[in-house]
């Protein structure tokens, strides 16, 4: 029997884990979990969360691939090209991950079930809509009980969206801040007085905070929990939609997240671009999934995408990447949206490092797009050429990547707030540069510009 490989961060839930095998993942369910299980399966659960789109379809084996006594069965879920991190997402991202939580656990009360847990980390996007990835999340509702779940919700979902909303500031580094989800008591100390004349706002986190430090400050000897009924539970989850309903973000970028609406005006730049970038990726073998990294608004990822490429598409400006989100949503492209600020790519986290991979050893792409970006990593952030080349390098074999000279004009924007020079940042220097870890297959100028087209292959 062939070993299998734990995954990393599959060992809290002694329901079952996810493991790889011959390159393929699987999940098995453990004996204990047999009767949440069934229930799951034959009341008719799976069925219809599976047709709505809101969990991700499984094939049960026949084997058992582990060998161990404790398996009950082993399913194969749907293969995700690309496992996004909470702290990756935008506004909207994580708000329609949010209500897709209180959708199911209202749908699995309707099969006499409830959410065990409530985490983003269980929910991932295809095509443009979020989905459940954790089979195991369900057990069963014996009526009269609190949702065990609740704290959670408010402090991974609901807490990070309630700040962003009334901070008018995209707050995602305060989810790589907070993987276990920011404290009720913390958000409220965080939040404007106003924020407690919304009732479902100063219910679910203002009241939650107070009530949490009277629990933790209570001696060990507790009155019995009270009942909490089918109703009440009912209009918890309502409350709690109409909460995560009245959260909004106003879209507020840089001034790049306008850059190729103004580069349209220009006569035939964006049109020749586009057909010379198409041109460009055709001559690549075999490419299958391609990372889009400073994708702006996505046009060349959606371009991408309807030629039938699975796209990661990431830009540090997070306006940018909920535009692209929302346009997704209507499209339901194989395009995964990414707030990703490359000079400090999002890093390996958790228990020993290991339980959440890094951007980097998550991104298996057969083909980079990095256009209008090097200027922006050069300058913009001080990285010298050739630790950009060697970042490329790492993520794919193949790269296509667009040189924007000092003479153009957006570089010049980025020079006038610098007082440093770049001798080497010139067409010579550049090319010296990757030519250390790619070899160059093709050089196109960019027509209507003083660009440059580079498609490069790694040594």
């Amino acid at each position: 029997m062939s070993p299998f490989q734990y995954h990393p961060a599959s060992y809290r839930d002694p329901a079952g884990f996810v493991f790889e095998l011959d390159g393929k993942l699987y999940r098995q369910v453990n004996t204990v979990y047999r009767t949440q299980y069934a229930q799951l399966m034959q009341s008719g659960c799976y069925d219809q969360l599976v047709n709505k789109g809101w969990l991700l379809p499984h094939t049960a084996l026949n084997n058992n691939p582990t060998g161990q006594p404790e398996a009950l069965c082993t399913i194969e879920p749907d293969r995700l090209f690309f496992i996004s991190h909470p702290g990756e997402w935008s506004f909207d991202m994580l708000r329609d991950a949010a209500l897709l939580t209180l959708f199911i656990l209202r749908e699995s009360l309707k099969h006499e079930l409830i959410l065990k847990d409530a985490t983003p980390f269980n929910i991932q996007f295809r095509n443009g809509k979020p989905v459940l990835i954790d089979t195991l999340s369900f057990e069963h509702y014996h009526g009269n009980e609190p949702w065990v779940a609740y704290r959670q919700f408010c402090e991974q979902f609901l807490a990070p969206l309630v700040l962003m909303h009334y901070t008018g500031q995209s707050l995602q580094q305060l989810l790589l801040a907070y993987p276990e989800g920011i404290p009720v008591a913390t958000a409220a100390a965080l939040l404007p007085r106003r924020s407690r004349w919304s009732l479902h706002i100063n219910l679910h986190i203002h009241l939650h905070a107070r009530v949490s430090k009277r629990a933790t400050q209570a001696t060990e000897q507790q009155t019995p929990q009270r009942a909490f009924s089918r109703t009440q539970l009912l209009n918890l989850i309502s409350s709690l939609e109409s909460a995560v309903h009245r959260c909004h973000l106003k879209e507020d970028s840089t001034a790049w997240s306008d850059y190729y609406t103004e580069a349209a005006t220009r006569d035939g730049y964006l049109v020749a671009k586009k057909e010379l970038v198409g041109k460009m990726i055709a001559a690549v073998p075999n490419v299958h999934t391609i990372a889009d990294l400073g994708a702006n608004d996505g046009l060349f990822a959606r371009m991408a995408a309807e030629n039938g490429k699975q796209v990661i598409a990431a830009d540090q400006d997070a306006a940018c990447i909920n535009r692209l989100y929302k346009a997704l949503k209507k499209e339901a492209l194989p395009v995964q949206p990414l707030i990703l600020d490359l000079a400090a790519p999002t890093p390996a986290t958790g228990f020993r490092n290991k339980e959440r991979a890094s951007f980097i050893s998550r991104c298996h792409a057969d083909l980079v797009l990095a256009l209008a970006l090097v200027h922006h990593l050069a300058i913009g952030r001080n990285i010298p050429l050739p630790m950009v080349a060697a970042f490329f390098r790492d993520v794919s074999p193949w790269l296509l990547i667009e040189f924007v000279p000092a003479e153009d004009e957006k570089t010049k924007v980025l020079l006038t707030a610098k007082q440093r020079a770049y001798p080497d940042y010139t067409e010579a220097g550049f090319e010296r540069a990757f030519g250390a870890d790619f070899s160059i297959e093709q050089k196109n100028p960019v027509p209507h510009s003083n660009r440059i087209l580079y498609l490069l292959k790694r040594k």
